[in-house]
């Protein structure tokens, strides 16, 4: 199926794909404040482990696949870290640097999840920085190497308050080091239709960057790749939504009653839906009218990769105005996962609600057909803007949601092959 990314030009994905990995990065910052208040800062804690555990290993192996990171040495760990929704390029400010095959370091210059946290008290930073990091880094680079360790030189809470660089760790690869047992339910989100989604090669003639098979660099310019690598990185980031949710959902679920698990990631979705849009819209400057709202649902992770998730998006004008009409099919993967697009129903339209005032925040949504093929919802405009939703503000509490990402010139390798 062809990726619905195809209708932009090398230079629009160039700037969407650090987006959609920094809103893959602030899912959490929807998703924890209702899992915090539903189970505590424990009971969220444990949900953010699991979460990462589950999803990490599988997105960072499907990645490097597409993109030929080949090899078990430290720059592939830190490659497949560069193209990861945990480490959003600036805002996750990583600093790498390679020793041998076997040894490397890297820090962090800037730690926007640190930003977010630390206004929350110390405990909060512990939870994050110890007690989720250990077991989560160690998750994603045991994708690469099963004999790798990643361990703190030193980490918050900071001392002095304004330490640079915020974190410090290193990696070490290391036989005698004897892989964890995966965890019960790894098969959850590593058995998904999310995980096994099939996507377009790269096409190799394609001029630009086809693939990741180089040296590591200091930074990826998403600007060097082919427009069709970037079509690939853009459906791959899209899924890694979708799977850190998978992954998010079976640790609420297994904590939680069914309709509590429920409510909860209907919030969860609905405030990075709308942050989401929002920033789409604004990183491709588009407008706010019926035809900018239409490209967004097109583009937007949650309705994406379309090999994943069966939308078809239409408009028309009735009455000398603009209706947009979204049509989400039920036979997709996305749906046999219970992934986001499974919890929208007639009774539930908030998160989409979020999403098309993300463009245009007099936008609302409504029924026009419901059938054993689909849902069908027209989005129309009122007269007067609506409320933002709480959900949507919470999220919003994070710096990520004014993040800016600047230009740092041409990257530096790192490694010699």
């Amino acid at each position: 199926m062809n990726s619905r990314f195809n209708s932009l030009t090398r230079s629009e994905l160039a700037l969407l794909v650090p987006e959609l990995l920094l809103c893959g990065h602030l899912i959490d910052r929807s998703g924890m404040a209702h899992v915090l208040g539903a189970l505590g800062r424990g009971g969220m804690t444990a949900v953010a482990i699991d979460e990462w555990r589950l999803a990490s290993p599988v997105y960072t192996r499907r990645m490097q696949r597409a993109l030929d990171i080949t090899g078990d040495g430290v720059d592939a760990i830190f490659k497949g870290f560069q193209l990861d929704i945990g480490a959003p390029p600036q805002f996750m400010d990583f600093r790498y640097r390679v020793i041998d095959h076997d040894h490397g370091e890297f820090h962090l210059d800037h730690c926007g999840a640190l930003a977010d946290v630390e206004p929350m008290g110390t405990e909060f930073v512990v939870s994050m920085c110890h007690d989720i990091e250990d077991p989560t880094f160690d998750a994603t680079a045991l994708a690469t190497n099963p004999h790798a360790r990643v361990r703190p030189v030193h980490r918050p809470p900071r001392e002095p308050a304004d330490r640079r660089p915020v974190c410090a760790w290193t990696v070490t690869i290391d036989p005698a080091h004897e892989p964890p047992a995966p965890p019960d339910d790894a098969h959850v989100v590593a058995g998904s239709e999310a995980a096994a989604t099939v996507l377009a090669p790269i096409d190799p003639e394609d001029p630009g960057q086809q693939d990741y098979s180089g040296p590591l660099l200091s930074d990826l310019r998403f600007e060097d790749f082919s427009r069709s690598a970037l079509i690939r990185i853009a459906d791959e980031v899209c899924l890694q939504h979708h799977l850190l949710t998978l992954g998010y959902k079976a640790a609420v679920e297994a904590r939680t009653k069914p309709e509590t698990a429920l409510d909860i990631l209907r919030k969860q979705w609905t405030g990075i839906a709308g942050l989401t849009s929002e920033r789409i819209r604004k990183a491709l400057g588009l407008g706010d009218d019926a035809a900018a709202l239409a490209k967004v649902l097109r583009l937007h992770p949650a309705f994406n990769p379309a090999a994943y998730v069966d939308i078809e998006v239409s408009s028309e004008t009735i009455g000398g105005r603009q209706l947009v009409e979204l049509r989400i099919g039920r036979a997709c993967g996305a749906m046999d996962d219970g992934a986001w697009p499974a919890l929208l129903d007639p009774e539930h339209l908030a998160p989409l609600d979020a999403l098309v005032r993300g463009v245009n925040p007099r936008f609302h949504t409504a029924v026009r057909s419901v059938g054993e093929c689909g849902l069908t919802v027209e989005i129309r405009c009122a007269d007067l803007p609506f409320r933002e939703a709480d959900e949507v503000a919470i999220t919003r509490f994070s710096s990520g949601a004014a993040f800016t990402f600047t230009d740092r010139g041409a990257p530096l390798p790192l490694t010699v092959l």
